[in-house]
């Protein structure tokens, strides 16, 4: 089973880790980008899938009634620059996750109406090559160490909130194979025992993260059910995916 290992899933690795289940699974922390390639070649059973990955799976199930999800501002998956967003001519593209490089092409091709040139970065782009006309796509926890050094942060997800009145779901439980009801119950009980506990995940990390109010994060910014507004904000997102590939 392989999750990310951002503060966001803190509270699921706590349920996994800290509940009957966790004799049932082996689990690894892995980037976004690493999670969804490990169950495409079948290293792994179970993911915190990014939802922009999902296509690559030729054959997926969701398992989870909980995600990594927003209803508006989600302040770990931001636009940064030193300029308004008018003057933006360049985005360098987090090669951490292809969900929130995806959503900010589908923001400025549908939202935005900007012709914006996309390039990949490497690690670390974030701390040097942000300047003039050249903006960035940061995401995770590596947004907290950034997010007041330059001038402008628009947040993707909550730019998403206002283009379409639909919550974003980020990452979504899923498999590469058949799961039993039994495992899928105690898999989600599992995961809603840390959503539960997320108070003693704040004792534990804020020493870990000193420049945030993990609690407000928790609270405020993030939303793990999976529900029918989060479906229909994925299935949105789906389509316009497909929509922007149809257009190259």
């Amino acid at each position: 089973m392989s999750i990310v290992s951002y503060l966001n899933s803190k509270p699921f690795l706590f349920g996994l880790r800290n509940s009957f289940v966790a004799n049932q699974i082996e689990l690894t922390t892995d980037i976004p980008s690493r999670v969804a390639s490990k169950l495409s070649r079948g290293e792994a059973d179970v993911g915190l899938i990014p939802v922009g990955a999902l296509d690559d799976m030729q054959d997926f199930r969701i398992i989870g009634d909980y995600c990594i999800g927003a209803y508006g501002n989600v302040r770990t998956v931001v636009l940064i620059s030193d300029v308004p967003l008018n003057e933006v001519e360049t985005v360098l593209l987090d090669h951490e996750s292809r969900t929130s490089v995806l959503l900010a092409r589908i923001l400025a091709r549908f939202y935005w109406k900007r012709q914006l040139v996309f390039r990949p970065a490497y690690p670390g782009f974030e701390a040097d090559s942000v300047t003039g006309t050249t903006a960035a796509v940061v995401i995770g926890d590596r947004v907290f160490k950034v997010e007041k050094k330059y001038k402008y942060s628009l947040d993707l997800s909550e730019e998403w909130v206002n283009f379409t009145g639909l919550p974003f779901v980020f990452a979504v439980w899923a498999s590469n194979r058949d799961v039993s009801e039994q495992f899928r119950s105690n898999f989600n009980e599992a995961l809603e025992f840390g959503i539960k506990n997320i108070s003693e995940i704040v004792a534990v990390e804020k020493d870990n993260y000193p420049e945030v109010d993990i609690g407000d994060y928790y609270f405020t910014n993030l939303s793990f059910p999976l529900d029918e507004p989060k479906k229909e904000g994925m299935k949105r997102f789906v389509e316009l995916a497909e929509l922007l590939n149809s257009d190259k």
